[in-house]
């Protein structure tokens, strides 16, 4: 009795129903679960089909070729050559995957400077276009680059004018409003209290009439209030947010990705997406018609808060890092990548003056204009100084102050009465001090916020309080201890 498989006796032998022939058990049940039928009839067939057939266990002799010493060298021969066989294949094998795999990191490397040869002639081509000047000329020019005016639309232009006007005819005199903080309310500023908001990755913070709205690079906004200590609204921007500030009611947020989103009542009213790179900045008008905002991308775009549109765009010869508007509305300042403040019309982007910080190749951190409308303070990145710079004189005249926080600078912010210059920095909080009647500075206020460093920091009403915030959203109130 031979398996019809193997040709051998088998040692658990069976019999197929469907042909009657006889098979070693292991081996028909390893080719019925791989083809499913009779190797004899090629009929189809099932382990259910086979008769296990009962017998007698047989104990195989030896072969006779093991049974002499030349026999077992002759063997052993044979699995050292099967060995040296297989080794040789895999060395081959490990050869070839060697080969195909030094093509592919070739491959690899090719296609990584082709990228980085594209990535440096598109930010070439881009660098160029911020460069192009256009002039004035022949209108029916078909092969002229069709670019937006520099100029703002003569109904946006009267309002800069009417504002001007109107703001500074009584800027001079101004008194300090009655109730204003004292240097002795300020000097007593303390934590009163700190709350934790869900804003991960803070990068902006911004107060009007007791909100303040919070906002990260996870598209997190969180409007809080200040006088009730509690959150009262989330959104969700789905892009990082880079900068925000309020016009009236509306909240304008800027992001990483050149969108500029405007809320009203929690809800998004208009969405702007003009930028070619990050929006590094915005500011908003003294009449609140006008938004304006700077990026990357070397330009600063302005835009109808009326009409909810764009209305200019102007390049400039260098990537912008910030910007503000003159309390009054004729100037446009913007810090630059380079460390440099330029000073530009309004109404046409044309340069009126420009400042250095003194720190070559340090982009320019904040820029805060006093309500006097003859100094603002500024900032560069990195750097632990703020300088005080006096718009009616030019060069290192210009430099009415340089204090020194003793922490890199992230924010500034001037009271109403230009008495108080906040600043947010890796330390905390400071407070600076001008005594106009004796023309000296100093220091009335240093406290940890938020574990110590703070991003940003804003005035609350009449001078009363500061908010900051730092990088984890958490949000402090400073204020004399009667008050916390």
């Amino acid at each position: 009795m031979l398996c019809a498989i193997s040709g051998e006796p088998p040692q658990e032998p069976v019999v197929s129903k469907i042909s009657g022939a006889v098979f070693e058990k292991r081996l028909i049940d390893k080719y019925i679960e791989e083809n499913g039928k009779d190797p004899v009839t090629g009929e189809d067939i099932s382990p259910e089909d086979l008769i296990v057939v009962k017998s007698s266990s047989v104990v195989r002799p030896r072969p006779p070729t093991l049974t002499s010493i030349p026999a077992l060298l002759t063997t052993f021969q044979n699995e050292w050559d099967a060995l040296a066989l297989e080794t040789y294949n895999l060395k081959e094998q490990l050869t070839r995957t060697r080969e195909e795999l030094a093509t592919s990191l070739y491959q690899h490397d090719a296609a990584v400077r082709v990228i980085a040869r594209l990535t440096r002639e598109r930010d070439e081509a881009r660098d160029a276009l911020s460069k192009v000047t256009v002039s004035a000329g022949d209108p029916s020019n078909g092969d002229a680059m069709a670019i937006d005016s520099e100029g703002l639309p003569e109904e946006l232009a009267a309002k800069v004018d009417e504002t001007q006007a109107r703001l500074s005819k009584s800027r001079k005199k101004r008194p300090v409003p009655e109730g204003w903080a004292t240097a002795q309310d300020v000097s007593s500023f303390q934590v009163g209290t700190s709350n934790s908001l869900p804003v991960p990755q803070t990068t902006t913070l911004t107060v009007q009439g007791g909100y303040a709205s919070i906002a990260g690079l996870e598209g997190n906004v969180a409007i809080y209030s200040v006088e009730a200590d509690k959150l009262e609204r989330e959104l969700n921007i789905e892009e990082p947010v880079t900068g925000a500030t309020w016009a009236g009611a509306k909240v304008i947020f800027a992001t990483a990705k050149g969108s500029v989103k405007i809320f009203d009542s929690g809800k998004e009213v208009a969405s702007f997406s003009d930028h070619a790179g990050a929006v590094t900045g915005l500011s908003v008008h003294p009449s609140h018609d006008l938004l304006a905002t700077v990026g990357s991308d070397k330009s600063f775009i302005f835009y109808d808060l009326v009409n909810l549109q764009r209305v200019t765009r102007v390049y400039t010869n260098s990537a912008l890092t910030t910007c503000a508007f003159h309390p009054d509305g004729h100037i446009f300042a913007v810090g630059t990548s380079s460390g440099e403040i330029k000073l530009l019309m309004a109404k046409t982007g044309e340069e009126a003056k420009s400042f250095s910080l003194g720190a070559p190749g340090a982009p320019v951190q904040a820029i805060e204009f006093s309500e006097n409308g003859y100094w603002f303070a500024a900032a560069a990145a990195g750097q632990t100084t703020v300088t005080i710079i006096d718009l009616r004189k030019d060069g290192d005249a210009a430099r009415v102050k340089v204090l020194d926080t003793g922490s890199a600078v992230r924010g500034l912010a001037w009271d109403y009465s230009q008495q108080f210059l906040a600043v947010a920095g890796a330390d905390g909080v400071t407070v600076q001090h001008y005594a106009k009647s004796a023309k000296s500075w100093s220091e009335l206020v240093r406290a940890a916020v938020g574990g110590g460093a703070a991003i940003s920091v804003k005035w609350g009403e009449g001078a009363s309080k500061l908010v900051a915030v730092n990088k984890d959203g958490v949000v402090s109130v400073l204020a004399p201890p009667a008050a916390a």
